[in-house]
């Protein structure tokens, strides 16, 4: 069996016989007209679009050139990203994969409820598809909405095998449009995936090029004296971590691309005034986290991960790796929009143009100041206590209190490095489903070790939180920014049982090292969660990172909780941000075995375990 990651492959020298050629990969164009007429105006318009309930996927090595400089990328139908997949809920799909490649390849079909031998995850759901191989996926649909689907081999996600899912609902769609949009974006770099993972394993900050100046230095002794300014510095140079250390991989080697287009290609969508306009957002990257917006135009957030929520209007929300958000626009003027989506660290965005007409551009937005860490993303308390005095030698981020590690007394709570992972009854301390968990946050023996280099003692909920580099947006600049807390499901809660009991997880690193965990255990030592079949439960992530870590659990909803249990809201991904705590609901209702990880993709060898259920 082979097992879930290999990062010895390389990307193989480009041979004739290796690849099959198709649509240039900078011509892929993934607006989905709802008319004739539309569909006419819209300008480059290609056949990418496959629909039906049968489909041939073939995978393949595709030349590209995005940057000036020829690369190999692994491509679906010889285009990068592979061919929007139209779906219909309710029909049963068949989806025959082809492996064209030199070594073995999947596809995972991302937010879908499906059997776990159809999931796609090489040493879990299957053995893999062989070169030369054809394996035939079939499942039913049993949802509707935006979602997406990519390799979960190697890192050949990150060399393009990844395309868009669009599935229309089986009755009235609620959202009315007038037009239909695809924007998938994501990352390239002309660097190999293994080498970018072999740089990040010799240095954690590779790819960080925005270190502190003297300028910076003088500035923070104006703002804050000299002494507060020398206890900071020091408290990081001791902890070896830099507060600008916003993302491992950056726009030093990236490209950023919407629907396979780079900037200065300059995807276009065209519209006519007053017309409703959807626009079905998918972060398709491999590492990059996007802040997005469309100046001049405001936002109404109609679909989480493919969920119909209440709709809610802003001017700009964040999408972390794998995450989709669908939002209707309305151009009442006669001129171009720019849909900007600008990375994390602001380091480089990606845009495409929204306009009436295709020789119509709109400016390009200069990116927002680049965002700095605080002790709030170190899980320290938020209040503005005294730091003066504390020994931040530990990389607790506080005092530990005493705590006694070795009586193991978790407050009744299930937890992940256990080996029994039986059902225990109903334990007094969790909260109410859809409040979150009464539970304190412990950290457990396996989180003591050179895996872990800081471990957060005062962690906030982040339900509230837009995220690092946005939190002061509304004041600034005046846009109001999504966060997890405006999301309510568009239907009642699904299954309102109260949880039986809680998993407390804790997302745990050394970046200096370059280790990622849960728990302080890397996934190969690491034991499977077990779920009993239909058992409710609670998940509480502890983000002891100062990194934002988008996490997938496959074949169940995350039901995200946001202090409103009558509509809970249905997610594949969840955002946990820095030093920050985040929980959700899930009902095992699928037998198997699955994957759960960090999305982001150099993360997710450590960052990773296997949910069974039972």
């Amino acid at each position: 069996m082979n097992s879930i990651f290999d990062p010895s492959h390389r990307t193989l020298p480009l041979s004739r016989r290796r690849f099959v050629t198709g649509v240039a990969a900078g011509a892929v164009v993934a607006g989905l007209p709802v008319s004739r007429s539309a569909a006419t105006e819209t300008p480059n318009q290609l056949p990418h679009v496959l629909r039906g309930n049968q489909f041939d996927l073939h995978i393949n090595y595709l030349p590209v050139n995005f940057t000036g400089r020829p690369r190999t990328a692994v491509a679906v139908n010889g285009s990068v990203p592979g061919p929007v997949l139209r779906w219909k809920e309710g029909e049963t799909v068949t989806l025959n994969v082809t492996n064209h490649l030199a070594h073995d390849t999947s596809i995972h079909w991302h937010g879908l409820i499906l059997p776990s031998n159809m999931d796609g995850v090489p040493g879990l759901s299957f053995n893999g598809i062989r070169p030369g191989e054809t394996f035939t996926y079939q499942f039913p649909v049993k949802q509707s909405g935006t979602y997406w689907y990519h390799s979960h081999s190697d890192f050949q996600e990150q060399l393009g095998n990844y395309g868009a899912i669009v599935i229309d609902p089986a009755d009235t769609d609620p959202v009315a449009c007038d037009r239909d949009y695809v924007v998938l974006l994501s990352d390239w770099s002309d660097d190999s995936p293994q080498d970018i993972y072999a740089k990040l394993k010799k240095e954690g900050h590779y790819y960080n090029r925005r270190r502190r100046t003297v300028s910076d230095l003088w500035q923070e002794i104006r703002q804050k004296g000299v002494a507060q300014t020398w206890r900071d510095r020091e408290m990081w140079n001791e902890m070896r971590m830099s507060d600008r250390d916003i993302s491992d991989v950056t726009g030093y080697t990236y490209t950023y691309l919407m629907n396979g287009q780079t900037p200065d290609a300059n995807w276009i969508a065209q519209f006519k005034r007053g017309e409703k306009v959807r626009l079905r957002f998918i972060n398709g990257s491999a590492m990059s986290i996007f802040d997005i917006r469309i100046p001049g135009l405001k936002m109404t957030v109609v679909a989480s991960d493919g969920q119909n929520i209440e709709p809610v209007t802003v001017d700009e929300f964040r999408i972390g790796v794998a995450e989709t958000y669908d939002v209707i626009v309305e151009p009442a003027d006669d001129r171009a929009y720019t849909l900007f989506a600008q990375t994390i660290d602001r380091s480089g965005f990606a845009r495409g143009t929204l306009t009436p007409h295709p020789e119509l551009r709109a400016e390009v937005p200069a990116m927002d100041y680049a965002p700095v860490l605080t002790h709030r993303d170190m899980g320290m308390d938020h209040s503005g206590h005294n730091m003066n005095g504390m020994d931040h030698r530990s990389h607790d981020m506080g005092s530990m209190g005493g705590m006694d590690h070795s009586s193991h007394d978790m407050g009744g709570m299930d937890h992940s490095q256990h080996a029994d992972h039986q059902r225990p009854g109903r334990t007094s301390g969790l909260g109410r489903a859809g409040f979150g968990s009464n539970a304190p946050v412990k950290h457990y023996p396996s989180e003591y070790g050179p895996g872990v280099d800081m471990r957060a003692q005062m962690p906030a909920n982040g339900l509230h939180d837009p995220g690092i580099g946005l939190r002061d947006h509304q004041t600034r600049y005046g846009r109001r920014v999504l966060t997890y807390a405006d999301i309510r499901n568009l239907t009642p809660t699904f299954d309102r049982r109260e949880p039986e009991r809680e998993i407390q997880l804790h997302l745990t690193g050394n970046m200096e090292r370059y280790m990622w965990s849960m728990d302080g255990i890397k996934f190969s030592n690491a034991e499977p969660l077990l779920f009993q079949y239909g058992e409710r439960l609670r998940i509480t992530l502890v983000n002891d990172t100062m990194m934002t870590h988008p996490i997938h659990l496959h074949g169940m909803w995350s039901e995200l909780e946001t202090d409103d249990p009558e509509y809970i809201p249905r997610k594949h991904t969840i955002i946990a941000q820095p030093g920050s705590t985040v929980s959700y609901l899930v009902t095992a209702d699928a037998y198997g075995r699955w994957a759960y990880h960090c999305h982001l993709l150099y993360h997710m060898p450590g960052m990773f375990r296997e949910v069974r259920v039972v």
